[in-house]
């Protein structure tokens, strides 16, 4: 079925340790679904957890990093199903997902690329231990992967060391590589961010046709609305860990629901006249520290709607449509003044 969950995140936390203090939480309670052929955002400022929720995925964490409680169910090709969460890292069975079932193309390429080896013999390595292929074959492979990402030369530039391309190269060649064994799911953790429009709106376009000829599912990370008003299906935003809103992208643009997602639509710069433009409404504060989380609602520091509850009481997943979810107080009450 094409509507079948390909990765299911459930009740997923993740909490990093310190000699000299109590275990700090990063992600809390995080529920994300990813489907074949879809696009799912995760959106929000930094610091938030979105690439600590993507490396947790394909078990990439730091070593002081643990994934407390949840599962990650991925369905493999053949029908098996396995949580990731319950995977060493190191573990063969790791290894045969990560790069294989599912890549990610990471947000700085120029650090993410070895500086060492050509682009060539790092993209051939992928097919070479994943599908067995001899070097002559992965090496035809790669310069059709190349050529098919839009690096002009493609055998030319299969030789070529990541010091040796532009910031739009090194980024292709990253595509290049996540897409050597044909994944099922893509991760591509603000993969326009460092690159000028023009290259960033070729990218998303390369991104929207792959996907579109490989039939996988994507999960896109950005802090860039506009990125997402482009390119995904579903849109998550977090605010310091949690999951505090989550639809479709016209139900989130359309209606958002929760405090945070409408002062993130408020700060976007609007095209206007003259005679009517006004000041950029910024989100006052800044992200607290995860060591120094406040109780109740996160946001409750920055949010001008804040009442009694939202600085001690943790607030419930309430629907506001088909699909469509947050977390906040503020839905809490309007349902509960809804006569019965």
């Amino acid at each position: 079925m094409a509507d079948k969950p390909l990765l299911k995140i459930e009740n997923m936390s993740i909490s990093f340790s310190s000699p000299d203090e109590p275990d700090i939480e990063a992600v809390r309670q995080v529920d994300l679904t990813l489907t074949p052929g879809k696009t799912l955002c995760l959106v929000g400022e930094s610091g938030c957890g979105k690439s600590v929720t993507a490396r947790a995925i394909l078990r990439l964490l730091d070593k002081n990093a643990k994934i407390g409680s949840g599962r990650i169910l991925f369905d493999e090709p053949g029908g098996a199903r396995v949580d990731l969460a319950a995977l060493k890292p190191d573990s063969t069975a790791m290894r045969a997902v990560r790069g294989n079932h599912i890549s990610m193309i990471f947000q700085e390429p120029m650090s993410s690329l070895s500086p060492v080896h050509t682009i060539g013999d790092q993209i051939d390595e992928m097919m070479v231990i994943h599908e067995g292929l001899k070097p002559k074959q992965a090496r035809e492979r790669t310069v059709a992967l190349l050529d098919q990402v839009g690096i002009l030369g493609a055998r030319e530039r299969a030789d070529a060391y990541p010091f040796q391309l532009s910031g739009g190269l090194r980024q292709r060649a990253m595509i290049a590589m996540a897409l050597a064994c044909t994944p099922n799911l893509l991760i591509a953790d603000e993969p326009t961010t460092a690159l000028d429009v023009t290259t960033q709106a070729q990218i998303l376009d390369l991104l929207r046709q792959l996907q579109a000829d490989y039939g996988m599912a994507m999960l896109f990370i950005t802090h860039d609305l506009g990125v997402v008003a482009e390119i995904a299906d579903e849109v998550a935003v977090m605010y310091l860990g949690d999951v505090v809103e989550q639809g479709s992208v016209y139900d989130v643009f359309a209606a958002p629901q929760h405090p945070y997602t409408q002062a993130l639509m408020s700060s976007i710069p609007k095209m206007a006249r003259k005679a009517d433009r006004m000041r950029l409404a910024p989100i006052k504060g800044t992200v607290p520290s995860p060591k120094d989380r406040p109780q109740g609602c996160a946001f409750t520091s920055r949010c001008p709607y804040a009442f009694e509850p939202c600085s001690t009481v943790t607030p419930e997943r309430t629907a506001v449509g088909a699909n469509h979810h947050a977390r906040c107080h503020l839905l809490t009450r309007a349902k509960a003044e809804v006569p019965a």
